[in-house]
């Protein structure tokens, strides 16, 4: 029989700001949400990136709903790489390569199998080419050999 470990939740209601207007606390809301959804999607879908999405969905719910930002910023998957972000303005290391191998794959297959123009194959080996440079150069603080 095994026994579940009491997880410790912080409360970040002290970071809530609530817009004073109750109209726009609920188009924030509706917005973290599909931010959200947007976010939980990205995990599944290589081309979709999930962080910008779950962070936009922080900032929504910062401006909204106390329990829904506490809810995301304790959430066992998603809080530990927003709060890695906001304080270090990094990504984890095994987070990065998992994100750089689904992309060169996705950007691989997609340009071998589906798109047959020369000029189209191109410019989307540029782009992807410039997504993971971008990706590879933000800061990961557990990246094995760095000291």
């Amino acid at each position: 029989m095994s026994r579940k470990i009491p997880v410790e939740r912080r409360d970040y209601s002290h970071e809530v700001r609530k817009h004073r207007f109750l109209w726009v606390q609920a188009a924030f809301a509706a917005l973290g949400t599909l931010f959200l959804l947007l976010g939980i999607a990205g995990v599944f879908l290589p081309v979709l990136p999930a962080t910008p999405f779950l962070l936009l969905a922080t900032a929504c719910y910062a401006r909204s709903s106390r329990r829904f930002y506490n809810w995301l910023m304790n959430h066992p998957a998603f809080g530990p790489l927003i709060i890695e972000w906001r304080t270090y303005r990094s990504i984890p290391w095994r987070i990065k390569l998992v994100a750089l191998a689904t992309m060169i794959l996705t950007f691989s297959v997609s340009i071998l199998f589906f798109i047959r123009e020369g000029r189209l194959q191109l410019a989307l080996t540029f782009f992807g080419l410039m997504m993971a440079i971008w990706l590879y150069r933000i800061p990961s603080r557990d990246r094995p050999g760095k000291q």
